[in-house]
């Protein structure tokens, strides 16, 4: 039975039966001797076993009346409170009435049990942040008061962890990653919530503290509507620029319609027109981009020869000298997994790499110039090129690489013989070809018979 998934009725019974097997003890009294204290202490036991008894016969009744109906549910174990204020099964039957509440949408016995459960227990993050989801969306101005102070506790709780508190299962970076994500998430919402209370004033320092610690489209946006309100059309301009960019929503809601309608109001306003704003849009994207992005050591830096390099082999990062290649020409492909004319340029690449693959003294890379390595692994495992894998480590930046696919044959020396930013589908075969047997034999030492032939 236990790969069944059991309905909320049966579950919610299931546990709180687990729960009333221990009833609670009553507490001793003093009596003057130790005769009549043990026949007095004898006497509350059994009264209290009675009585939780007959607490747990109620709860079990009421769970049974329910049945499947999770309203019933709810009313029986509202009516069960009402008659046993102080049970001891509370923080227990406080959260089967959030589960319910939540499936029956009835957000505000939901956010009324939720706080009771962080009264009960304020160290319980996940029902805190329950609440202040509910309190955000549901509440009114007592409600978003309430919902800031419990943001103010967790983010204190986040301050106060290290290291230490990281599970064994989790890595130390990605332990601190998801720090960082949910220090963020929490200074956004706090900030908003200040912003409906009109505490603009915290709210712009958690919003702008939340985008520091981790960029995202909902701080940026929320601290946009603050400087338009406070007539600084730049920085209104430039929050909802970076917002647009950003585009990172985690309910998967798109905001970019309505951020379109914002900047272009505020263009307006600005400049009177809509001239020059997607010029605008272009350069906030690149810069919002490149500052979410943490910056990576350039690899290779200050060399200014390509056999000079050691680069990394795709994707497991083994190092790769160049110098072994020097005297060789060498034929690269750079190329990125978002790029779908470089996924077309492969097979063509492969089939020249082949027919050279007789001559030892001609080699073909493939060099992957993504900013994010980890989407290399799986496009490799989905494409399977044939061709040698390499991570450029800064040969682009050397090679002036800004467009892709770019071939660049090397001769023996190092030197650029043969660049092409782009291809010809139609004769892109024939073109590499003579240029690698070009390089490759010059008129001073001419090609190999088999060399002539085309792919």
């Amino acid at each position: 039975m236990l790969p069944l998934r059991p309905t909320v009725a049966s579950r919610i019974a299931f546990f709180l039966t687990l729960l009333l097997s221990f009833p609670a003890l009553a507490q001793e009294s003093s009596s003057s001797t130790p005769t009549a204290l043990a026949s007095k202490n004898a006497s509350s036991k059994k009264a209290a076993a009675q009585d939780a008894a007959t607490e747990n016969a109620d709860l079990q009744k009421a769970i049974a009346d329910a049945g499947n109906d999770r309203a019933a549910m709810v009313r029986n174990l509202d009516a069960f409170l009402k008659k046993y204020p102080e049970s001891s099964q509370r923080p227990q039957i406080y959260r089967a009435i959030v589960e319910s509440s939540l499936q029956l949408r009835d957000f505000p016995r939901a956010t009324e049990y939720a706080e009771r459960i962080v009264a009960l227990n304020p160290e319980d993050t996940s029902m805190t942040v329950l609440s202040i989801q509910l309190l955000d969306r549901y509440g009114g101005a007592e409600g978003w008061r309430r919902a800031v102070s419990y943001c103010t506790r967790v983010v204190d709780r986040l301050g106060r962890t290290s290291l230490a508190d990281k599970p064994q299962r989790v890595s130390a970076e990605e332990w601190q990653n998801d720090q960082k994500r949910d220090f963020s998430s929490l200074l956004v919402v706090r900030g908003r919530l200040e912003q409906k209370l009109n505490d603009l004033s915290n709210a712009q320092k958690d919003l702008a503290a939340s985008y520091a610690a981790l960029p995202n489209g909902a701080a940026a946006e929320s601290l946009g509507e603050i400087a338009e309100l406070k007539k600084d059309l730049n920085d209104a301009l430039r929050q909802y620029a970076r917002a647009f960019s950003l585009d990172d929503r985690a309910d998967g809601v798109s905001p970019q319609r309505e951020l379109r309608k914002k900047i272009g109001n505020v263009w307006r306003l600005a400049h009177g027109s809509e001239d020059g704003l997607g010029a605008y849009l272009l350069q906030a994207f690149d810069e919002t981009a490149a500052a979410a992005i943490p910056p990576k050591p350039i690899p290779n830096k200050g060399l200014k020869e390509p056999y000079e390099f050691t680069l990394r082999k795709a994707p497991e990062g083994t190092p790769f000298p160049l110098a072994d290649s020097k005297g060789k020409v060498v034929v690269l492909n750079f190329w990125a997994t978002w790029c779908g004319p470089c996924r077309e340029l492969e097979p063509h690449f492969e089939k020249v790499a082949a027919h050279f693959s007789g001559e030892k003294d001609v080699l073909f890379y493939g060099l992957n110039c993504d900013e994010d390595e980890s989407l290399v692994a799986p496009y490799l495992a989905e494409e399977r090129p044939k061709t040698t894998i390499l991570f450029a480590d800064g040969l682009d930046l050397l090679l002036h690489v800004n467009a892709f696919p770019t071939t660049v044959i090397l001769d023996r020396a190092g030197k650029v013989a043969y660049r092409s930013d782009g291809f010809d589908p139609d004769d892109i075969e024939k073109v590499l070809t003579d240029a690698v047997t070009r390089v490759a034999h010059p008129p001073e030492n001419p090609a190999p018979n088999t060399a002539t032939a085309r792919p």
